[in-house]
């Protein structure tokens, strides 16, 4: 094993000469100077954690600095961080020097400096005689064995499964699935974005690591792309805007991964439940709502316990044990089942905005885009197998008309069969052709995602992209032949005889939480005017035109505008810099010359000033606003 230091010296070999004498200070190059020296203690006999040694380390390799710091002058402080992070460190220039167990290979000296070899080692993978493994290559998906104590025993021992998964590139074999570029020079642009320090597992009694975050691409102009379009996903996140505009926030010591909104966040929501509402109610969907909490019993019927149950709360009431509903579907069909059903009344289709609850991990919540508690625009049809593919076109259609109304573009993927999963291989088969044909005739692009459908059946995913081209994965489509099955539901056909029904999952918005945090991050806040809390505020020069400017805001709300008035003794300039910081569509100024006329002068928050308008031609100006987005399509909406 060599050992690389990353100073232009030759220490090491200054040893051999010096070693028992006397060094004058004069001759001491360095003194003076401190140095950063970076390690990993986890090479037992060369360095490790120690608590007798002041240096707090122990070994070979702290024997070798204490004496290069007599020889050469110069103070040194340790940092410990993970041996991956060794040279990283040394690059971004955040320590001077690198002791730590280390081969010499030809792509490392192409970027550091090493000394001398002073101990030579050799790893070794044992096996069984007979064994097929005669490489590292054929370790992959083997179960792997190593000796305790050692820093590979650590990584290993917190991988969750059965199998470590080793790469190799070259002669350099990484614990991970890979792949890795052959070399650096395929990345020929890189980025230091951000470093952190953690503690081993989280234990403070454990050595601390370093974390280097960055990025590489293939060339500058690739890379300079990719760094704007991380500035203006960092000007455009929901959650500093949600908290700037008084929409939304989050009480992490109460209650993690749960919303609280706030009166502006509330009503945006509000109109757009109800414009959602109103839409489903246009396109023949029955308004329903289920409970809160069902028996486990219920829960174990669906198969949810056994396929979903780590993703659900429970409770106890009485002598019960309750799951806390994850999704919607049990409760429509227990609606579905309330009465006898003939053909003639199929479909049927169950339409609810039901809040739901999903045990995300901590570290994977994310303001409104991850969270534990959400609003589901939950629906499902019930329709006799011929009626099928008519009903997941008017899904699709649906879903095109909300992607076309936000100006989302979007691709598509059918998620098939995965390897948990209840349910016959004939149902999969129906029900995964059925959405490939659905898709087919209309005319959407699609990709097969092997084996990512839900555990009772395939389904259609659709990814939006925003404005600087990210994938958020909102609506879903999946089709069902076991649940009606294990539910008992029935209708009476043409003959006479019952018959199973095929129940169609949708979700188009899927979580009104992450649609309105994408939306915040579409519109960088500032909501089209629909949506929009506050459509106008109306501004005053001074205290003296403030009866006109109330005046002029209550003729609006009456004209059903969502407007406000800011009276407060401030200069207009900064009134009017409030208003944009917020956001408004529209800002509506009453001084002297406004007062007398009983208008208002109008800015929109671009910037433009349209002059001196009435109150009757502002509220058209912003009724047509309004109603610009649902010109083309087959959407329409007012809320007053």
């Amino acid at each position: 094993m060599k050992k690389m230091i990353a100073l232009m010296l030759c220490a090491i070999l200054m040893m051999s000469c010096v070693a028992g004498m006397a060094v004058a200070e004069e001759t001491k190059p360095l003194a003076g100077q401190k140095l950063t020296i970076a390690l990993s203690p986890n090479f037992m006999f060369f360095e490790t954690v120690s608590e007798t040694d002041p240096t707090g380390y122990e070994g070979l390799d702290i024997d070798i600095i204490k004496e290069l710091s007599d020889m050469l002058g110069f103070e040194f402080e340790i940092v410990p961080m993970s041996f991956s992070s060794l040279v990283g460190s040394l690059q971004a220039n955040s320590v001077d020097m690198v002791i730590s167990g280390m081969t010499a290979t030809e792509e490392r000296k192409q970027i550091v400096d090493f000394s001398d070899v002073y101990c030579t080692s050799s790893v070794g993978c044992v096996t069984k005689a007979d064994s097929d493994i005669n490489s590292f290559e054929d370790l992959q998906n083997q179960i792997v064995c190593c000796s305790q104590g050692t820093n590979y025993e650590m990584i290993i021992e917190g991988i969750e499964g059965d199998t470590v998964s080793l790469y190799t590139c070259g002669d350099f074999t990484d614990l991970c699935r890979g792949p890795h570029v052959p070399h650096t020079g395929f990345s020929r642009a890189s980025k230091i974005l951000s470093a952190a320090g953690a503690y081993w597992r989280g234990d403070e009694k454990n050595p601390m690591l370093s974390r280097l975050y960055g990025t590489a691409f293939a060339d500058e102009k690739a890379l300079n792309a990719y760094l704007k379009q991380l500035e203006e996903a960092k000007r455009r996140d929901h959650r500093k805007l949600g908290r700037e505009l008084g929409f939304f926030t989050f009480h992490e010591d109460v209650a993690p991964g749960m919303v609280f909104w706030l009166p502006k966040g509330m009503l945006m929501r509000t109109i757009l439940e109800d414009f959602w509402r109103r839409e489903h109610l246009k396109r023949d969907y029955d308004l329903v709502q289920g409970p809160q909490l069902l028996r486990v019993e219920t829960w174990q019927r669906s198969g949810h316990y056994d396929h979903y149950r780590q993703n659900m709360y429970f409770t106890q009431i009485e002598d019960d044990q309750y799951g806390i509903k994850p999704m919607n579907c049990i409760s429509h069909m227990l609606i579905y089942r309330n009465d006898l059903r003939s053909y003639r009344d199929l479909p049927q289709r169950y339409f609810e905005l039901g809040v739901v609850h999903r045990h995300e991990k901590s570290g994977t919540l994310h303001g409104l885009l991850r969270v534990r508690q959400f609003t589901q625009d939950d629906a499902h049809i019930l329709c006799t197998p011929e009626q099928l593919e008519g009903e997941i076109l008017g899904v699709i259609h649906l879903i095109r008309d909300l992607m076309h109304l936000f100006g989302f573009d979007y691709k598509v993927g059918i998620s098939t069969r995965p390897k948990d999963s209840i349910g016959t291989d004939e149902a999969w088969e129906l029900a995964t052709n059925a959405l490939i044909e659905a898709v087919k005739k209309a005319g959407m692009p699609y990709e097969i995602n092997e084996g990512d459908g839900a555990f009772y059946g395939p389904k259609i995913d659709v990814r939006l992209l925003d404005c600087i081209g990210r994938e958020w994965q909102c609506s879903t489509i999946q089709v069902d032949f076991t649940l009606p099955e294990r539910f008992d539901l029935t209708y009476v056909g043409q003959d006479g005889e019952r018959h199973r029904p095929v129940m169609v999952h949708r979700a188009i918005m899927g979580s009104l939480e992450r649609f309105i945090g994408v939306l915040i991050e579409q519109y960088a806040g500032a909501m089209p005017t629909w949506l929009a809390p506050e459509q106008a505020r109306i501004l005053t020069v001074t205290d003296a035109h403030n009866e006109a400017a109330l005046k002029a805001c209550e003729e609006l709300k009456a004209l059903g505008i969502r407007v406000t008035a800011d009276t407060h003794n401030e200069k207009l300039g900064f009134k009017v810099r409030e208003a944009q910081l917020a956001k408004v569509p529209y800002i509506l100024v009453v001084g002297e010359k406004e007062a007398q006329t009983g208008g208002v002068n109008v800015r929109l928050r671009n910037g433009d000033n349209l002059g001196l308008k009435s109150v009757a031609e502002v509220a058209a100006l912003i009724r047509t606003d309004s109603e610009e987005p649902f010109k083309n399509g087959g959407m329409r909406y007012s809320f007053s």
